[in-house]
């Protein structure tokens, strides 16, 4: 090249690497990131970026929090929504189907009649024992006797109709006696059905069954325990917890009362880690829960180039029934009722360890851990330091020709 054209290509250069590096500096705000960072997090619930403002609360994680979530946690368990009640009363409805017995002492008058051939100097001195043919209470409530008449039993236990039957044979009847089995019970039952072998109904007698009875006699679940749950639903009332909590605390296990309705459903429990961990996926685990720092030890741990210690978060969105002692009653909620919450930890201090080891997982919890900020700063310096290379190695091949 002629030496006089060299010049000239020396502001070309120089123009070159000026562009180049308004260009970096320009492109630094748009270097990768694994999601917002500590600080945009902490002020979501005054940014309110993505739900309306107020509606994200931001709860730092400690004893009061983790106290407060445990005692909504108990309160929704099925041995506190339910209780513990005795045995309920046996009591005649339409359908169920009962066995009468009248007994009249000699001499009977009513049901002491004998054959023919037997009526003069026949032994009248053995009680007359009168079954009479099985009894459906009808859609009205009554079944019908010989010398009674109908009479209502709906509602009422067996002891308390043969009562009835003693009182209105009393006049009539030698010392009547009567006995009332229920035979076939149609409406003391509870139901049972979902993820089991044999979807049913089971009569409920005073023996008092339990849930775990229902689901023996169902044939047990169909799915492995850790990732079945069970809903009972009585009445307005319902509530879910995982089968092998129902298992492992007896008082879980309530008697169950007529119209329950039991379902047993598959649902795998898991939560999502995302950000500066070591392994950024869906990560399973067993329906009796795992504690935040076995969330952590699942997904890798902390990533120690990228992690920022004081950005440890949990997203959930909670039940709204559990935030007016944390948050205050004015919450603001989402269309199905429930409120977006960010629990947060910062691992700087020893105690957050035991803070882990107590705060439980949900399903479908999302655990974030935020990038340093030194990290993004890294970022910048080795872009910048790329583009400043790029820039020196085009003008010496550029002045060189």
């Amino acid at each position: 090249m002629p030496a006089t054209l060299k010049p000239r290509l020396r502001p070309v250069t120089q123009a070159a690497a000026l562009a180049l590096c308004l260009g970096a500096l320009a492109g630094c705000n748009t270097l990768g990131g694994a999601g917002p960072s500590t600080g945009a997090i902490r002020d979501a619930q005054v940014d309110g970026a993505t739900y309306a403002q107020g509606a994200i609360q931001v709860l730092p994680l400690g004893t009061d929090v983790i106290a407060g979530l445990a005692s909504h946690e108990r309160a929704a368990s099925f041995a506190e929504l339910f209780g513990e009640s005795g045995v309920s009363a046996t009591v005649l409805a339409p359908g169920d189907q009962v066995d009468i017995a009248i007994w009249e002492a000699p001499p009977a008058v009513l049901f002491g009649a004998v054959p023919g051939d037997q009526q003069l100097g026949g032994n009248n001195d053995v009680a007359a024992n009168t079954p009479i043919p099985r009894q459906q209470v009808d859609e009205e409530g009554m079944v019908a006797i010989p010398f009674v008449g109908r009479i209502r039993v709906q509602g009422m236990r067996p002891e308390q109709v043969e009562s009835l039957i003693v009182g209105r044979l009393r006049r009539r009847a030698n010392d009547p006696q009567a006995v009332v089995r229920l035979v076939q019970n149609e409406t003391r039952t509870a139901t049972i059905l979902g993820e089991v072998s044999a979807s049913r109904q089971i009569g409920l007698s005073a023996r008092g069954e339990r849930l775990l009875d229902a689901l023996a006699v169902a044939g047990g679940a169909k799915q492995p325990i850790e990732q079945s749950t069970v809903q009972l639903a009585r009445g307005e009332r319902r509530a879910v917890m995982p089968l092998g909590q129902v298992i492992n605390d007896p008082r879980q296990n309530v008697r169950l009362r007529p119209g329950d309705v039991v379902t047993v459903q598959h649902q795998p429990f898991s939560f999502v880690a995302l950000g500066a961990v070591a392994r950024n996926a869906e990560v399973p685990f067993e329906g009796n829960g795992i504690t935040l720092a076995e969330a952590l030890g699942r997904a890798g741990g902390l990533n120690d180039r990228r992690a920022d210690v004081k950005g440890v978060f949990v997203f959930r969105l909670e039940d709204r029934a559990a935030l007016p002692a944390l948050a205050g009653a004015d919450v603001r909620t989402t269309s199905d009722g429930r409120v977006p919450v960010v629990y947060t930890l910062r691992m700087t201090d020893a105690a957050s360890l035991f803070v882990m080891q107590d705060f439980r997982m949900r399903d479908g919890d999302v655990l974030y851990i935020s990038t340093a900020p030194g990290v993004e700063l890294e970022r910048f310096l080795t872009t910048i330091s790329s583009t400043a290379f790029s820039i020196v190695a085009t003008g010496n091949a550029l002045n060189t020709q």
